[in-house]
């Protein structure tokens, strides 16, 4: 199968095992494939939440340069709003949350952003309107 539209966003990490564990932590990816790159040597791992054919490729680096930052960010979704205050205050212990939790209404929801060991963003959310906007496009709507 020949993978088609859009497939992975990658970022660089300092540190596999640490990036590794926070993702598994906030986020519940998981590895699902691991190498050395043979060009530059880097260890590569791709993490994904098995919901859909996506991965974040996580690419070791001696320096991150370029960070995802508010507003530049990852964002998965929780399945309650429980979950994402759980999540806040484990972050909050953690030194990592950077933003909310925040109530914002439809279609946006309830979210609140983390910080990953390397300095981007994850924001979790609970009643993003997403899979609603894809299944019903605005141009769809208004007919």
């Amino acid at each position: 199968m020949t993978d088609v539209g859009l497939t992975h966003v990658a970022l660089t990490v300092t540190d596999m095992q640490r990036s590794l564990a926070f993702y598994a932590a906030y986020a519940d990816l998981y590895e699902v494939h691991r190498r050395q790159d043979s060009a530059s040597g880097a260890d590569v791992a791709w993490i994904t939440d098995g919901t859909r054919p996506f991965v974040v490729v996580l690419i070791q680096s001696n320096e991150v340069t370029a960070r995802l930052s508010p507003l530049a960010h990852l964002g998965v979704g929780c399945r309650s709003r429980q979950e994402v205050i759980e999540r806040c205050a484990r972050a909050t212990v953690d030194g990592i949350s950077v933003d909310g939790p925040t109530d914002s209404g439809p279609p946006v929801g309830f979210w609140a952003f983390l910080r990953d060991p390397d300095g981007h963003t994850l924001e979790l959310s609970y009643g993003q309107e997403i899979g609603l906007a894809v299944a019903t496009p605005s141009n769809e709507q208004s007919k």
